[in-house]
């Protein structure tokens, strides 16, 4: 069975001959630290200067048997709002970040307390000023993947969330505030959202959509204890834009549909699946209602299933027997009937261990006896 076929499989609820290895294949499945490619390089021999385009050396994705090869990216375009004053960076949108402990944090909320009239009328990035030459470049490196390998090819979702993006534009306080005593202000601020992902996806999957086996998106709809908002909630005011930008996505793709949702979203599920989504990710461990068994059993036959490996405890903290019995425990449930796409819960930071990542492939490898 090839990489491709694999990922097709699991995707549609069949059962490969083992679950999908991913790393590096999509946005939150990246290593971010250049001590941890340096030293996964030094365990598995490999020297000289990086092969590959993207983010991980070439010969380490594939001494890994990685079965998922990423492209794209947000070509968000500059507007009036870039600048920076005082050690703060404002984005496209306006939002201002300060580093702190070597982190980007947002300092600067450029909606908060903003009335009807100041939302409609915010300057929001023009679609039409986006560089076309970043689309078609990552368009070719798509083409090129599916016609010259048999890896999934998986793209970066072009476009922030509706919630996330309220949430950093209002200040998290003042959205979910807005969501109960001002939704009109919420829906008003959506509907923008929404024209200007609609518009930014048209251009994106026009190039990328016939060479791509799965597309992301990422939007974070729980804490660890429970959903930000209530499933009528998110049914009234998140729901309608987020199965918008999905149906118009699909329109131009026949690619599978991941999306990222940290924290416990279990209440929400029901909807996710109905705004169209293929495949949850990340599995977050330890949060509330998102145990394996609970996600397999209840939505198993409706979602495919991508992450699952504690980045919060388990990889920067345990031994490499310890990762390998927890890899074996989480394949015999998730892996249970195909469906599953084995890769860490989130980024690979600089606590974590090579030496416990290698061990996460290697315990996939064991438990299927290879």
């Amino acid at each position: 069975m090839t990489h491709r076929e694999r990922f097709h499989v699991a995707a549609s609820h069949g059962t490969p001959d083992r679950a999908v290895f991913d790393l590096c294949g999509s946005p939150q499945t990246v290593v971010d630290s250049q001590v941890v490619k340096d030293r996964l390089a030094e365990l598995l021999g490999i020297t000289g200067e990086k092969q590959g385009e993207f983010n991980l050396d070439e010969r380490i994705l594939i001494a890994l048997d990685i079965d998922t090869r990423r492209v794209g990216g947000m070509p968000t375009p500059a507007t009036i709002h870039c600048r920076e004053e005082g050690g703060v960076v404002y984005n496209s949108f306006g939002i201002g970040y300060r580093e702190i402990n070597g982190h980007h944090e947002i300092v600067h909320n450029p909606l908060r307390g903003s009335a009807l009239r100041e939302v409609e009328n915010y300057a929001l990035p023009n679609p039409d000023a986006i560089d076309a030459r970043s689309i078609d470049g990552w368009a070719e490196r798509a083409e090129r993947l599916q016609r010259e390998t048999d890896y999934a090819v998986v793209a970066e979702h072009p476009v922030l969330g509706v919630f996330e993006l309220g949430c950093w534009m209002f200040g998290f306080d003042d959205y979910l505030y807005r969501m109960l005593a001002e939704p009109e202000v919420v829906r008003a601020f959506s509907r923008r959202v929404l024209e200007y992902q609609k518009a930014v996806i048209t251009a994106y999957y026009s190039a990328l959509g016939a060479y791509i086996d799965c597309t992301t998106s990422g939007d974070d709809f729980g804490t660890q204890k429970a959903p930000f908002l209530s499933p009528a909630l998110f049914d009234e005011l998140i729901a309608p834009y987020f199965r918008e930008r999905i149906r118009h996505t699909k329109a131009l793709t026949r690619a599978f549909y991941k999306h990222h949702t940290c924290g416990s979203v279990y209440d929400l599920l029901p909807s996710i699946i109905g705004c169209g989504v293929d495949i949850l990710n990340p599995i977050q461990p330890g949060v509330y209602k998102m145990e394996p068994w609970r996600l397999k059993e209840g939505y198993g036959d409706q979602l495919a299933f991508w992450g699952g490996i504690d980045t919060q405890h388990l990889l920067p903290r345990g031994t490499p027997a310890e990762v390998k019995a927890e890899i074996a425990r989480l394949l015999s449930i998730m892996d249970r009937n195909g469906g599953f796409i084995l890769s860490p819960a989130h980024t690979i930071q600089a606590d974590v261990p090579a030496e416990n990542l290698l061990a996460v492939y290697a315990g996939g490898r064991e438990y299927y006896g290879l």
